[in-house]
């Protein structure tokens, strides 16, 4: 890559900006060798808690982890179904099925690309029953239906109040997978108030992985509740099953989160509104730059009840090919996020899902494109972008769809 190209992700430059304080955290960790627990990540834990509006935060060794052991510290037993959308990362469903559970999926909005409430409502009650003992019972497998993961995607949280409804009225439990959501918004019209990713469900996972809005520099993540039984139980699932040193309460795991990394991001934390606040300040220069459509190019969807925070500016295109090849000509860096679908992943063909169960994914997989968005991505650069994006759009064919999707 050349000094004049346009990385889609820049990971340099915030942590060439601060790395004097970066490096004083692992000065730190070398002068009172806490390298595991202790004072950085109990500092972290309560920052992040305080951040995302939850009573407690547990730090955790990955996104996967955080997803796996909020399942299982909120109740999800072996063999059961957890629900969750096929328009994700495979993290999302690894954790559910190493929680022992089953993964079932529900259509996306196709707008919003997370789980649409309505799909939600038909999978509960056209393919779901109640058994003889009350519970909801999957028609597909015979397992009880017993959690749902709605996944915040892009940085955008999913519609929760009628999620959330649906889910108390079926006695689901919901675990929200933040992992690309630090510190966006959801305006609940039943609460009439604003609420941060992470303090609507029952718990919630995020991911520190690099790349993210706050990103530790390795593998990092957290849970977050505001319920004390899984706060505690996760404290103990991440630690051997640990009560106290070798007081086993049960078979837990080796997910403790690092010092030196709850310290990293203890600093990075303090820096995250500003980060967000730039990510959303690119994402309107974006659309601001891309209006009125430009041939068959459709701009990311806000609705008015989220304040997204831009993890991903995703686009959709036509022909997404022609557009990242003309791209990529002019030095400019995108990803797909994510070209193939989980349900058509040979990882879960054992699930016995088609192409054609769920349309919304299946054709946004085939469109989108994420285009380079980071804090420091200047007005300069994303000029660049879109003047690469309007060659694309000069050498369609006639005819081009104005828009990819009416909405």
């Amino acid at each position: 890559m050349s000094v004049n190209d346009i990385p889609f992700l820049d990971l340099v430059t915030p942590h060439v900006e601060f790395e004097q304080e970066l490096a004083a955290v692992f000065q730190k960790a070398l002068r009172t060798a806490a390298f595991i627990g202790g004072p950085m990540v109990e500092d972290f834990e309560r920052a992040f808690a305080a951040f995302c509006g939850t009573r407690y935060a547990m730090g955790v060794s990955s996104g996967t982890d955080a997803v796996r052991f909020a399942l299982i510290a909120a109740g999800v037993r072996s063999g059961e179904v957890v629900v969750t959308v096929p328009n994700t990362f495979i993290a999302t469903t690894e954790a559910i099925s190493q929680a022992g559970a089953v993964p079932e999926f529900v259509d996306i909005d196709e707008r919003t690309y997370n789980m649409d409430p309505e799909k939600l409502r038909q999978y509960l009650e056209a393919q779901c029953s109640i058994s003889a003992d009350g519970k909801l019972v999957s028609k597909r497998n015979h397992l009880p239906v017993t959690a749902i993961v709605p996944v915040h995607l892009y940085g955008q949280m999913a519609d929760m109040d009628p999620i959330l409804d649906l889910a108390d009225q079926y006695r689901l439990i919901v675990i929200e997978d933040a992992c690309q959501a630090h510190g966006a918004e959801y305006f609940s019209r039943k609460h009439n108030q604003w609420h941060r990713a992470g303090s609507m469900g029952r718990a919630a996972a995020f991911s520190f992985y690099p790349g993210k809005n706050l990103g530790a520099c390795g593998e990092a993540g957290a849970v977050t509740t505001n319920d004390a039984a899984i706060a505690a139980k996760i404290r103990m699932i991440r630690d051997h099953g640990q009560a106290k040193k070798y007081y086993h309460d049960l078979e837990g795991y080796n997910g403790r989160l690092d010092a030196i990394q709850a310290g990293i991001l203890r600093e990075k934390l303090k820096h995250l509104p500003d980060w967000n606040a730039m990510r959303r300040a690119r994402a309107e220069e974006y659309n601001r730059l891309l209006n009125p459509p430009k041939g068959s190019i459709q701009v990311p969807f806000e609705p008015s009840w989220s304040r997204a925070v831009y993890h991903l500016y995703v686009i959709r295109v036509a022909d997404r090919e022609a557009m990242i090849a003309r791209l990529k000509v002019a030095g400019i860096g995108t990803g797909i996020h994510y070209p193939i679908p989980l349900h058509m992943q040979k990882a879960y063909q054992s699930l016995e899902y088609k192409t054609g169960d769920f349309p919304a994914t299946e054709r946004v997989s085939e469109e989108i494109v994420s285009l380079p968005m980071f804090p420091q991505l200047v007005a300069e650069q994303q000029r660049r972008v879109i003047d690469g994006i309007l060659q694309y759009v000069s050498f369609e064919p006639a005819g081009a769809p104005e828009q990819v999707c009416k909405v």
